[in-house]
């Protein structure tokens, strides 16, 4: 901005205290003049002929208007400018035309911002043979426009990206406001999960041009091997990728690494590594043992037995029974392995289900308990009575769906709704108990955006608990579980139709389909609850894992920081 003195460009300093803007200025605009001259006769520097920048100029004088707009430092100061004057004050390289001329007086009433800059705008514009001069001195002099928009500019500054600051500090850093050249990396977005939220929104819009472009910034927040956060907005950016490249519903996105034997691995490394979802496994063997307490035949049904980690520790939970009352005969257990052929799931471990039947009896036998294992391989349709050798009034009969239903097609798949037909002929059986261990997290029926924000919160926790468990490991095992997580993060996200198989539901959902299959919960008890706190305490004593109890028991929510990331259920 033309100040109508030759060499001269008016700067701004304010509080960032918040106190008003009492003391802006610091002298009358003469004894300025003769502070400039004496300067300037001092410096013995000559006067500048060609047209100065307008403080609006991007590369002159913005840089000046974002450090003194935010500045807390006092006493606040009027900056003139000399072409001649360098300074490193401050830790930066102060630009050459800056001077400071001199501090506020103590004892000016204060006013308004707003009265005084209209106050300098009627002093500066009030004589025209002045600005005449000035124009011929400097080349260029204000308009009345332009003192309009720098006075708005400097009332109601245009909002702007921040830059990194130290919490521990007051004052906004001068290094924080230096050139974009002198900077290592561009400043980050001050909320990356904020920009994350209207990424996914632009993106359901169609505005691809903004969605490429936060993009570009998110990237800038993403690190795989960073701290948690780090690691979701790179798990989230790939997932908005992923849908920027297949916009359209219908185009299939790959669904070949969730059925990989890496992801099947990394997932038996996710329920043995994180708390809420191996506490999931442990509520679902305590549930399973005190209902069917004292029955000397126990069969249980299970429709994902992994590499059965659960059953050597329920077998364990048997064999300290029996020690404990050794009077008593251990009791029988027969588990059926139930693999689904029309699933695309099916034959990532269903080879090596003979081996895992196989170490599960060896051990059952050193503890003493008998054991029987096997294998059907039958379509929804196909369950029964009969052809899952159930023998109906001689056995206890349970059924476990640890982290299973969520996989299975909802209505929103397929309008014959094959997740609430399986739970009709689980429930046809007449189980003595049905255990359930799911995520709680909607990804199931939400649109793209409601999803993206349901992802950034539940695996921003997960991450996060993560990384408290490793203690800041960067280990092989968890990287494996955490490209895992990014895996299923992505397909919810990102999937739409048959080829989203990662569906979650939250905890009054699965509440919903179970009531209308003809299931009622059963309430875990005062023993089951106690036992997995204590397991909690003993294993985990992070402060930041808990255990929710739902009203009367009737589930058990297993939380990172108070968000709630599993949820364990029985049901009769």
């Amino acid at each position: 901005m033309a100040s109508g003195i030759p060499g001269r460009k008016l700067g701004y300093e304010g509080s960032g205290g918040g106190g008003g803007g009492g003391n802006l200025f610091k002298r009358t605009l003469a004894d300025m003049e003769r502070q400039l001259q004496n300067a300037l006769l001092l410096r013995s520097v000559r006067q500048r002929t060609q047209t100065m920048p307008s403080i609006f100029s991007f590369s002159y004088g913005v840089g000046d208007l974002v450090c003194n707009s935010f500045t807390a430092a006092a006493p606040q100061r009027l900056v003139s400018s000399l072409p001649s004057a360098t300074s490193s004050e401050f830790g930066f390289p102060r630009k050459p035309e800056l001077l400071v001329v001199s501090s506020v007086p103590e004892d000016r009433s204060p006013v308004s911002v707003s009265d005084q800059l209209r106050e300098l705008e009627r002093q500066l514009l009030l004589d025209d043979e002045d600005e005449a001069e000035a124009s011929v001195s400097c080349g260029s002099a204000a308009t009345h426009a332009e003192w309009d928009e720098a006075i708005q500019l400097l009332i109601s500054p245009p909002p702007l990206l921040a830059s990194p600051t130290n919490s521990s500090s007051s004052t906004v850093s001068f290094a924080s406001c230096s050139p974009p050249s002198s900077m290592p990396s561009p400043p980050l977005p001050p909320s990356s999960r904020q920009m994350l939220l209207d990424t996914a929104t632009a993106v359901g819009e169609g505005n691809l041009d903004a969605a490429t472009a936060n993009l570009t910034l998110l990237k800038r927040a993403a690190d795989t091997r960073g701290d948690a956060e780090q690691r979701l907005m790179a798990v989230m950016v790939t997932a908005l990728l992923s849908r920027l490249n297949h916009p359209q519903v219908g185009i299939s996105h790959p669904i070949a690494d969730l059925r990989s034997p890496e992801h099947f691995a990394a997932t038996q490394m996710l329920y043995s590594l994180s708390p809420c979802f191996k506490l999931g496994f442990v509520t679902a063997n305590s549930a399973i043992l005190e209902a069917t307490k004292d029955e000397p035949k126990i069969h249980i049904l299970d429709f994902e037995v992994g590499q059965g980690g659960q059953y050597a520790a329920l077998i364990q939970t048997v064999a300290e029974r029996l020690r404990l009352r050794p009077a008593k005969s251990p009791p029988a257990i027969k588990i059926t392995a139930i693999i689904d052929p029309s699933s695309p799931f099916t034959n990532i471990n269903a080879g090596n289900l003979r081996a895992v039947g196989d170490r599960i009896k060896k051990l059952a036998g050193r503890f003493g308990v008998v054991l029987h294992f096997n294998i059907v391989s039958l379509r929804t349709a196909e369950l029964g009575a009969a052809s899952l050798g159930c023998e109906t009034g001689e056995e206890a009969l349970v059924v476990n769906l640890p982290f299973v239903l969520s996989r299975v097609p909802d209505e929103s798949v397929s309008p014959e709704n094959p997740r609430d037909e399986l739970l009709r002929r689980v429930c046809a059986l007449r189980p003595r108990l049905v255990a359930i261990s799911e995520q709680e997290i909607n990804t199931s029926t939400a649109p793209f955006p409601a999803r993206l924000a349901e992802a950034c919160r539940h695996y921003g926790a997960l991450l996060e608990s993560l990384e408290a468990v490793a203690q800041g490991s960067s280990g092989p095992e968890r990287g494996r579980v955490e490209a895992g997580l990014a895996r299923r993060a992505v397909n919810a996200v990102a999937g739409e139709g048959a080829e989203r198989v990662e569906r979650c539901e939250v905890l009054g959902k699965w509440r919903a389909r179970m009531s209308m299959a003809g299931f009622e919960p059963v309430p875990l008890g005062p023993t089951v609850v106690e036992s997995i706190k204590a397991r909690l305490a003993s294993s985990w004593p992070n402060p930041g894992f808990t255990v929710k109890e739902d009203a009367g028991s009737l589930a058990l929510g297993f939380a990172w920081m108070n968000r709630v990331l599993t949820v364990a259920s029985a049901w009769r």
